[in-house]
């Protein structure tokens, strides 16, 4: 279980997170939605331990973030950035190999090796694995990051906007591909998406903020309502059920 409480963050003046406190199941996905500026991107920061903890407390299965190596903390929880950065001349290969460092310490096994071709072949990649990261298109290296991310076979997989850059295709299949890590494999998955439909498809339970602050927490399905759907973004959005599924008619 990811166990939040009483987090807050402050950017100078500006206050970002407002005495956040979660319990985040675990196993399963769950999807933070919310408006630009609700704090979402900046809770993962504080999750991952990319940004410190101003205040409150964060634990991964009891253990404090705060008070874990990194090392230990990144055989527990993999990340992918939303502003992920790369050398430019590194191969699609060795660029997903890196998942694979807090296992090996730079001591590569054949273990290491079938890790980083399965994440290659899960996320279609295997053909471009020679070629330089910085010759792919957008979608392709967001594939790239998700395998790294893959790769490091952690218990917890958190990604920021995975879904940026990727078509409807492969935003479909990497939606499926995190469904199935958690049901056949009992990963935790919390994942940072812009589109509540693909929330509403794949997530166990939505966790909505705004204003630095949690709108609205629960299980999927009574999470897609038009009370709550509309009040977290401020505008009229009517949910339909479409062959079984809800989606949210917010187009239109």
């Amino acid at each position: 279980m990811i166990k939040i409480q009483n987090v807050t963050f402050h950017h100078g003046q500006s206050q970002i997170l407002n005495d956040i406190s979660l319990d985040i199941p675990k196993t399963g996905v769950t999807a933070l939605i919310g408006p630009n500026g609700a704090g979402k991107s900046t809770l993962f920061a504080v999750m991952a331990r990319l940004l410190p903890i101003q205040s409150g407390s964060i634990s991964f299965d009891g253990t404090d973030i705060r008070q874990t190596a990194s090392r230990d903390l990144a055989r527990k929880l993999a990340i992918m950035r939303q502003d992920t950065h790369f050398a430019s001349r590194i191969t699609v290969r060795d660029m997903v190999g890196f998942g694979r460092f807090p296992h090996h310490q730079g001591r590569v096994s054949q273990e290491d090796r079938e890790k980083v071709a399965e994440a290659l072949k899960e996320f279609d990649l295997a053909d471009l694995a020679d070629r330089f990261v910085d010759e792919l298109s957008g979608g392709q290296r967001q594939r790239v990051f998700v395998a790294m991310a893959y790769a490091q076979d952690t218990d917890y997989l958190l990604l920021d906007e995975p879904l940026n850059n990727l078509d409807m295709h492969h935003a479909r299949n990497l939606m499926r591909q995190l469904r199935a890590l958690a049901d056949d494999h009992g990963k935790t998955i919390v994942v940072v998406l812009h589109d509540i439909n693909y929330a509403a498809a794949y997530a166990d339970r939505i966790i909505a903020l705004k204003q630095g602050s949690i709108a609205a927490n629960d299980e999927t399905d009574a999470f897609m309502c038009d009370e709550i759907v509309s009040q977290v973004y401020d505008m009229d959005v009517r949910i339909q059920t479409v062959e079984g599924q809800k989606i949210a008619l917010h187009h239109i």
